[in-house]
């Protein structure tokens, strides 16, 4: 029987299923913790990673992974395969995004969160040439470089490309990039054997390369992108409430957990159990 081809965890779709659902909390923290070098408590992987219009105006926004880092912190993940025109650009907004969002209508300014974004990308980024693999970024004084001006803003930045050659140096954060980029590689193999949250990662990277699993996911995102285009709660108002039903109703049929799809969709969990009782 030939052996079942391994998925990359570079393709978002994957990325996303390894480190951005629920049930991935172990693997994210631990991948987390190697990149911020801060202990982490609790992460909630719950959020919504869809940053919906404001107004019709506004550009739709679709993140891989959002987590809620003890109760308090904001970050999301972004993993970036195809070179990109102006995705710093893109990276600030999605930044800028997740940080109001955490300001509700009552609240006073200093209710804003701290909100930690991450870029990894497997391509050479212009003007980072010459600095390494990982490198953060922070709000400093121009002249002097040393005072920060808030410990709001944090931008963390990965370049896969740049860690080949560092085969044999020893680091954790290293260990992560590099099953991102080889989970098959010698280095992650031998990893694995003393990082129980990388073993898992492994392992559920086996599960998700499995052709079911593979299925549900194109599936699974089809949907998604059908309801990121039409938005859920403009359509409703557009009068195609049966297209839209049908949608929920089929993720019901095929066993989809309700908070999966109010992920997806942005609705309440009591909205989407009203189309259950007809399923």
């Amino acid at each position: 029987m030939p052996k079942e081809k391994i998925l990359s965890p570079k393709l978002d779709i994957v990325f996303q299923a390894l480190f951005g659902e629920v049930g991935s909390e172990r693997i994210t923290k631990k991948f987390l913790e190697s990149i911020l070098n801060e202990k982490i408590e609790s992460i909630d992987l719950s959020q919504n990673p869809v940053l919906r219009r404001q107004y019709n105006a506004d550009k739709l926004g679709i993140l891989d992974v959002i987590a809620k880092i003890n109760g308090k912190e904001n970050c999301h993940i972004e993993m970036q395969v195809g070179k990109q025109d102006f995705i710093i650009e893109r990276l600030l907004y999605y930044w800028s995004r997740v940080y109001s969002r955490s300001l509700r209508k009552s609240n006073n300014y200093n209710k804003l969160e701290r909100t930690i974004a991450i870029l990894i990308v497997d391509f050479e980024l212009k003007g980072l040439e010459e600095v390494e693999y990982v490198t953060k970024w922070k709000i400093i004084e121009e002249k002097n470089r040393k005072l920060i001006l808030t410990d709001k803003l944090e931008i963390v930045i990965l370049e896969l490309n740049k860690i080949k050659g560092k085969e044999e140096t020893e680091g954790e954060l290293l260990d992560w990039l590099f099953f991102i980029d080889n989970p098959e590689s010698e280095r992650v193999k031998e990893r694995m054997k003393k990082n129980k949250e990388l073993k898992e990662a492994g392992t559920k990277l086996r599960t998700i390369s499995k052709a079911e699993y593979r299925e549900r996911m194109a599936w699974f995102r089809e949907k998604a992108i059908l309801d990121y285009n039409t938005g859920m709660s403009s359509a409703l108002k557009r009068g195609r409430e049966e297209a839209l039903i049908s949608i929920i109703k089929n993720m019901l049929k095929d066993n989809m957990p309700i908070d999966k799809i109010s992920k997806l969709t942005g609705l309440s969990k009591e909205e989407i159990e009203k189309f259950q009782v007809n399923v």
